[in-house]
């Protein structure tokens, strides 16, 4: 799909699509680097500032389907005691910022109150069970993390921190259900009014 001169690229998800064509076309990410994570096929796109794909590694995301963040979790999960509900990634149009885990992890918030980021599969008792599921095909396999996004290691050291740790950027969660506000963008009005565009500007999918 050519944009603006850019070439975009999204493979395998007509929804990631057409958020990704609206991000670009409107300048939502306002020129700063973004990922489109797609819960349901448990994946997590990165793009530069420009719009350029990066790379679409299989990701760990929350392991309770879900749209919405559930009140007190970021309480919970300094307590560790979170509640099966409260185990979603949430919808909607993200500013993550880089930042530090309270062990000193550099990581990328999404949601600090909620204590929610995307960082790289940690060291730990779990590591080789999540290890064996990021790596599944099969995405409901990989729903597995407390509502992070969970990457490969290799992709977050080579491409998420060369861009998210360095600036402020953009995360949009894909709504499981097609009906999660995207705070001004949903999934719905996307693929209603994208569908015209694309139609009339005669752009295909790749």
């Amino acid at each position: 799909m050519q944009v603006a001169g850019c070439r975009l690229q999204v493979a395998g998800c007509r929804w990631a699509a057409l958020c990704l064509y609206r991000v670009i076309d409107s300048g939502d990410h306002r020129g700063l680097p973004f990922a489109i994570v797609d819960k349901r096929a448990a994946t997590s796109r990165l793009f530069t500032a420009e719009g350029a794909f990066v790379g679409a590694p299989p990701a760990l995301p929350g392991q309770t389907p879900g749209d919405a963040i559930a009140v007190g979790v970021g309480e919970r999960t300094q307590k560790q005691s979170l509640r099966p509900e409260g185990l979603t990634t949430p919808a909607g149009r993200l500013a993550s910022e880089p930042g530090h885990h309270g062990c000193g992890e550099a990581i990328v918030w999404i949601d600090h109150g909620s204590a929610l980021a995307i960082h790289r599969l940690r060291p730990g008792a779990s590591k080789q069970q999540r290890a064996e599921r990021v790596a599944s095909t099969d995405a409901q396999r990989r729903r597995a993390s407390a509502g992070c996004v969970v990457v490969p290691e290799a992709f977050y050291d080579a491409v998420v921190a060369p861009r998210l740790l360095r600036t402020r950027g953009r995360v949009y969660a894909m709504p499981e259900y097609g009906t999660a506000p995207f705070r001004q963008l949903t999934v719905l009005e996307a693929a209603s009014a994208l569908s015209e565009q694309l139609t009339s500007r005669g752009l295909g999918w790749t």
